[in-house]
């Protein structure tokens, strides 16, 4: 593509992002879907400067002004991603002027929201829980995620995987942490791979592998995942109870339960069995109340712990939306524990960084429910002798009560989770 028409598409893709009024990721893959001939370079390149926008959109908005052309265009050449000869190409004199005035700024003495491109709201929490390290957490949060993988372990050893995939030329390393994933080098299209179609691998953060395994679902059992989306987790489970037991994947939205489907197929479990209720009061989920074995929550959130991916999300929430979260948060834990038979297991998670979706959710349940016995995750992940156990954790009295996740430490997403068991 030419690159004056390739940056006008920039523009307008960032304009169409920048309304805010649906999530970045389906904005960008309804515009792919209208322009099919764009090819993967322009796609890439189309989505990367979005992303870059949305990173630094405190930055952009302070030097936006001083160019000239409408506002999309100067927020598309703030972040096009891509080399900057191209990119001048594409531009007139006074642009380019104006470019490299911006590119000369040492952003070192600007103000601090224009270094930490974060709404204020969202700064004193992370400042209160960091300190110090607040800026090493800025700093990951503006980079892009790493791609993982996890193994499916049912069928295939994730060093089998890892040279399967060396001999079509993708590069990987074993996760630190959880034993089933791989981290791939570079962005290869993983869906076309034949490891991807049989089933051996699934795209999965390395965090949210963890999760699952702080659930330590035995052979036999009825596991519940109660918020199950498209369902990462509750294959993960699946395959760790070597295709035995039940797990039902509860979610309010047919519509991701919908993606589980296709997922399923390829993994090859038959112990998995969807279910879309209509809440946590669904007579579906009172029917099991005293049965299941485990129970985990991966509790709708603000997603705030997943700003690599989903950097739009700091600008689309909110305290208020925060606070309503909350609510219902609490309300789901509730009606989890209510399956739970006796010496039964509860995982609360999110992916979210805030306390108030995290330690106070934990703290007030336990406070509320004394027949839930808190049980500390870094005996958990020590027993399943996960390297480094004891630093994924935080919180309590010694230090290790929760699971407590962060990019700039553990190069996942920001991940919380909290356990009980059901005296």
């Amino acid at each position: 593509m030419h690159p004056k028409a390739l940056l006008d598409s920039c523009a307008e893709l960032v304009g169409r992002v920048l309304k805010f009024d649906h999530p970045a990721d389906s904005v960008v893959s309804r515009y792919f879907r209208e322009h099919r001939s764009l090819g993967p370079r322009e796609r890439a390149t189309l989505a990367e400067t979005v992303y870059t926008v949305l990173r630094k959109k405190l930055l952009f908005d302070h030097f936006a002004p001083s160019g000239t052309g409408p506002r999309e265009r100067r927020m598309a050449i703030l972040g096009f991603d891509g080399p900057r000869d191209f990119l001048k190409s594409a531009l007139n004199e006074q642009e380019k002027r104006w470019l490299d005035e911006c590119d000369a700024i040492d952003t070192k003495d600007l103000l601090e929201r224009h270094r930490h491109n974060l709404p204020e709201w969202l700064v004193a929490p992370l400042k209160a829980q960091l300190g110090d390290e607040f800026w090493a957490l800025v700093d990951a949060m503006g980079r892009p995620a790493p791609l993982d993988v996890r193994v499916n372990t049912l069928n295939d050893k994730r060093e089998d995987v890892q040279n399967e995939l060396g001999l079509v030329g993708i590069r990987s390393k074993p996760t630190p942490y959880s034993p089933w994933g791989l981290r791939l080098e570079g962005k290869p299209a993983v869906n076309k791979l034949d490891a991807f179609a049989r089933g051996a691998i699934e795209v999965q953060d390395e965090g949210s592998q963890l999760l699952a395994l702080l659930l330590e679902a035995k052979r036999g059992e009825m596991v519940v995942d109660f918020c199950a989306g498209a369902g990462g987790k509750t294959l993960a489970i699946g395959a760790a109870m070597r295709n035995t037991g039940r797990v039902y994947a509860f979610d309010t939205s047919a519509h991701r339960l919908d993606a589980l489907k296709p997922r399923l197929a390829r993994s090859k479990l038959s112990n998995v069995f969807p279910a879309a209720i209509a809440n946590e009061r669904d007579e579906r989920v009172k029917r099991l109340a005293g049965k299941i074995d485990r129970v985990i929550v991966d509790a709708p959130c603000s997603g705030l712990g997943t700003l690599r991916r989903n950097p739009d999300l700091k600008w689309r929430q909110s305290p208020e939306s925060v606070t309503e979260m909350n609510a219902k948060q609490a309300s789901i834990l509730v009606a989890a524990a209510k399956l739970l038979k006796p010496g039964g297991r509860l995982v609360y998670a999110t992916c979210s960084v805030l306390p108030s979706e995290n330690e106070d959710i934990a703290e007030a349940f336990t406070a509320a429910h004394p027949a839930m016995q808190p049980l500390a995750a870094s005996e958990v992940l020590t027993r399943l002798k996960i390297e480094g156990a004891v630093s994924l954790c935080s919180g309590g009295e010694q230090g290790g009560q929760y699971l407590r996740l962060w990019p700039h430490r553990h190069a996942t997403d920001g991940f919380f989770a909290a356990a009980w068991v059901k005296n």
